[in-house]
């Protein structure tokens, strides 16, 4: 069965379920040589795990990665890279209700109409526990990506209806100096505010995750499937819960004439940029040297704790009760996971660039 690997050269593939041993990733095409730093794989993880503020799950997991494999005295050797992530606070029996139930917006039908099979605690492979291990791997990839002067950094833009005020300067240095991860600090004390409403209501709230790549350099992507807003598409909605994805002017472009939303070309100090960046640094699917932005919708939470109507697998009525720890905005946890994905994007894209320019000459 497929629907584990991602990427072409630089290959992962995440396995293992929310209440089972342990989660964890293999990653495939890591060039040897690389120095790694395993503070910082656990810096990210420690960034998306649960408990870590009030307003998130509270499901107790330290993340301690594990290095099995593929680096060896701090440097990359260029075989398979394995890390592995125990589990430590399952609490399957909160899930016993759900046995043989489906509830409502979760992926538990359609799990069971796939494979007839599914394991209920937690949601099992369908958890967005899974995404540790993609975080993971994504750390990998960032310190990669550093040493040609790539960077990528999320934050989050919206709450509900709470945004940052159009023109308002992000300040990067806020992003992790509040529990929602906002670029602007007196919106991020509405959205926390609005969170802990929502939690008291026993409901759940979406939400926007916007995701800038600086540094990227022109000529990343590939005609006409691969290209690289397509492949960061794909990234970004194979995370749970993200519903939406748009880049550059994205949906809001389409109230502009031509002659507005054109970016001019210039030459400064021997580079090609562009006056303005509506296109968000990607051109015919290739990146065009400017910064590459974009912006994720996050969904509800589909576990409230609330009772609702749903029906079991004989098809017969039932009424879903809430159980169990839950985030009632999966926003905040879900910024290093957007970083992650839109790193294993950019480095494999980098990797295909550089081979074609080897066989170039």
């Amino acid at each position: 069965m497929g629907g584990n690997i991602f990427g072409q050269i630089f290959r992962i593939s995440t396995f293992g379920e929310s209440h089972g041993p342990a989660i964890g990733v293999i990653i495939d095409g890591c060039p040897p040589g690389y120095s790694i730093d395993p503070d910082l794989i656990q810096k990210d993880l420690d960034r998306r795990r649960p408990g870590q503020s009030a307003i998130v799950t509270q499901r107790k997991e330290p993340d301690q990665v594990e290095i099995l494999s593929g680096i060896f005295e701090g440097r990359t050797t260029g075989t398979p890279i394995a890390m592995v992530i125990h589990n430590a606070d399952q609490k399957s029996k909160d899930y016993s209700h759900i046995k043989d139930q489906f509830r409502p917006s979760h992926a538990d039908f359609t799990y069971q109409a796939k494979y007839g099979i599914r394991d209920y605690r937690g949601g099992g492979r369908s958890s967005a526990r899974e995404t540790a291990a993609r975080v993971a791997a994504g750390a990998i990839a960032k310190q990669i990506l550093a040493r040609s002067g790539i960077e990528t950094y999320a934050y989050t833009s919206q709450v509900g209806t709470v945004e940052i005020p159009p023109n308002t300067p992000i300040d990067r240095d806020v992003i992790e100096r509040n529990p929602v991860r906002c670029a602007d600090a007196t919106t991020a004390l509405a959205m926390e505010s609005l969170i802990r409403d929502i939690r008291k209501q026993g409901d759940t709230i979406g939400g926007v995750v916007t995701g800038v790549i600086l540094g990227c350099p022109a000529g990343l992507g590939e005609p006409v499937f691969d290209k690289l807003h397509a492949d960061l598409g794909k990234a970004m909605l194979s995370i749970n819960a993200c519903k939406g994805f748009e880049y550059g002017s994205g949906f809001a472009g389409i109230a502009l004439k031509g002659s507005e939303h054109n970016d001019l070309f210039e030459q400064l100090d021997g580079k090609v940029i562009t006056t303005t960046n509506r296109s968000g640094g990607i051109q015919g699917g290739i990146s065009n040297g400017m910064d590459i932005y974009f912006r994720c919708a996050f969904k509800p939470v589909a576990t409230i704790m609330q009772d609702q109507a749903s029906i079991d697998k004989s098809g017969q009525p039932v009424t879903v009760s809430g159980k169990g720890r839950h985030d009632p905005c999966v926003v905040p946890r879900a910024v290093p996971i957007v970083e992650a994905m839109a790193a294993l994007v950019i480095l494999d894209h980098l990797l295909r660039q550089q081979m074609i320019m080897a066989t170039m000459g």
